[in-house]
């Protein structure tokens, strides 16, 4: 049976690595029981112990007490028979009793003996087993965690890709929806690029950025949730968190990143753009995917739940999105806020794009450039700032992980 099995799988790993394993089991078959080496009997209404040894001598004590195992007959349902309270052969009171008379005083002498002498730390016990082991043998790790960060790291990675590749259908989401999305937003824009610099290139800008920036919105539960089983394994120190962090950016946010490239790359293609525009247009797309992927990984660290995730993420994309030169400009905006340009990456990936596009016509003193303030020279001080800012979230997410919503034992 699968729990012969399980109880022979358990008593291999015991006498193998030398190690106590405790089992609560339910009546199991004599078959079972027999694997067992020491046998502990509880009664309830109050939990009570009625038998404390070998296993091998449980129906030899029980004969002794006045209760036989009759031929053919189970020794363990005649146990739980024995122990259950109000039951037809309950015989608990008797059975703890004699607990008291014949095993306890024993047991009580092995406690205080074992209490009296001081057992080996955990350093010392890795250290003498290290000393077993030989010259030959492998360094004793004496550290919190069994095995290396590098191992850690290899181990999470395979378990992701495995977990991923179970899961086709959310994987392929990951890139046939932003597929879909940059042909029906590539419908909507086609052609554009045949026309001056105007509204519609704005609009199409905008709208770009806007849908880069979302990409890894909709994720935020599925962080949140594997974030759960991730608290529990680190708490056994199974891991580091930035081993799960890196685990993440290795495998989730690089379909996210697919994704945005190809939905960038058919809007773009549709549009009808000249491609000396492409390579700024990306890559500033990029940038923002990354930082605002940061942005909503330590929103998923911090928030309890996917809805105060949601909540929490909501001003910040607001505020960035707004604060972009366009729809609030530095000319606008109130003078305590204009503070906000400074570190908005949607104003400097716009400012940076649309100087680009309008070079041949104006740059600087097109009138639409210039309603918006934007002004060459600060694409370096926002690739930096934008970088600043995806390291320090990235940082805030290793610390959130680590520190907080911590599982309760």
């Amino acid at each position: 049976t699968d729990a012969e099995l399980c109880v022979k799988a358990l008593r291999v790993i015991a006498k193998r690595l030398n190690v106590l394993v405790l089992v609560v089991i339910h009546q199991p078959r004599k078959e079972v029981a027999r694997l067992f080496d020491t046998l502990v009997l509880l009664t309830s209404n109050p939990g009570r112990m009625a038998y404390c040894g070998p296993m091998a001598q449980a129906s030899s004590y029980m004969g002794a007490c006045g209760y036989p195992i009759p031929d053919q007959t189970n020794p363990t349902d005649l146990y739980l028979d024995l122990l259950t309270p109000g039951a037809e052969s309950d015989a608990s009171d008797a059975l703890v009793a004699a607990f008291a008379i014949r095993q306890k005083p024993q047991l009580d002498q092995v406690v205080e003996q074992a209490c009296a002498v001081s057992g080996l730390t955990a350093k010392e016990m890795l250290m003498a087993a290290q000393e077993l082991k030989g010259p030959a043998g492998k360094g004793a790790r004496l550290g919190s965690y069994a095995v290396p960060f590098y191992v850690q790291l290899r181990t999470l990675l395979l378990r992701k890709l495995r977990i991923t590749l179970r899961n086709p259908a959310a994987m392929s989401m990951q890139i046939f929806m932003p597929t879909i999305m940059g042909v029906v937003l590539g419908t909507i824009f086609q052609g554009i690029g045949k026309t001056e610099f105007g509204i519609p290139q704005v609009s199409f800008i905008f709208i770009l950025l806007t849908m880069l920036s979302l990409q890894s919105l909709p994720l935020m539960p599925a962080l949140i949730e594997e974030r759960a089983f991730m608290k529990h394994e680190t708490s056994e120190r199974l891991y580091k968190e930035s081993a799960h962090i890196l685990t993440t950016m290795f495998v989730t946010v690089p379909l996210s990143l697919i994704g945005a490239a190809i939905q960038t790359l058919i809007i773009y293609a549709f549009s009808g753009l000249p491609y000396e525009f492409l390579p700024t247009i990306l890559g500033w797309t990029l940038l923002l995917f990354f930082m605002f992927d940061a942005l909503f990984q330590c929103v998923a660290a911090v928030a309890p739940d996917g809805e105060q995730a949601m909540t929490m993420a909501t001003p910040w994309l607001v505020v960035f999105m707004l604060f972009n030169g366009l729809i609030v400009t530095k000319a606008t905006a109130p003078v305590y806020l204009r503070w906000v340009f400074e570190i908005s990456p949607t104003s400097y990936a716009m400012q940076s794009i649309f100087l680009t596009m309008t070079e041949d016509s104006g740059g600087e003193n097109n009138p639409l450039i210039k309603s918006c303030g934007y002004q060459h020279g600060h694409d370096f001080k926002g690739i930096v700032v934008i970088i600043c800012m995806t390291v320090v979230l990235r940082l805030l997410q290793v610390l959130a992980l680590k520190f907080l919503n911590n599982i309760q034992k």
